[in-house]
């Protein structure tokens, strides 16, 4: 895999792919702390943002100004070809010690 993706990327990078062209970070807050049950401050949210379009897993882009924001743009986020190959190569590396591990599931 190339570049290491943590655990709370892993989930950001999701998130986007969920909210496809919602994915902002106020909606990517919001549904994470939903999801997972966290409580994230826009900084950790931002810093996190940063860090992967520094490592080339995301791409953003300004929206249209908004009344509802005083006129200010919202950033976009989209995941690129490097997180979505790296997403399907940590899925399936949990997919293995998932069906490997003698953890017995209930369903």
């Amino acid at each position: 895999m190339k570049g290491y993706l943590g655990e709370f990327e892993e989930l950001v990078l999701l998130t986007i792919a969920n909210l496809g062209e919602e994915a902002y970070g106020l909606a990517l807050i919001r549904d994470i702390n939903e999801r997972a049950k966290r409580n994230l401050s826009m900084g950790a949210m931002h810093s996190t943002l940063t860090r992967l379009e520094e490592k080339g897993f995301v791409t953003s882009y300004l929206g249209e100004p908004t009344k509802a924001r005083g006129g200010r743009k919202k950033r976009y986020f989209e995941l690129t070809s490097l997180a979505k190959s790296s997403l399907t190569e940590m899925k399936s590396l949990r997919d293995q010690l998932w069906a490997n591990s003698k953890i017995k599931l209930s369903v």
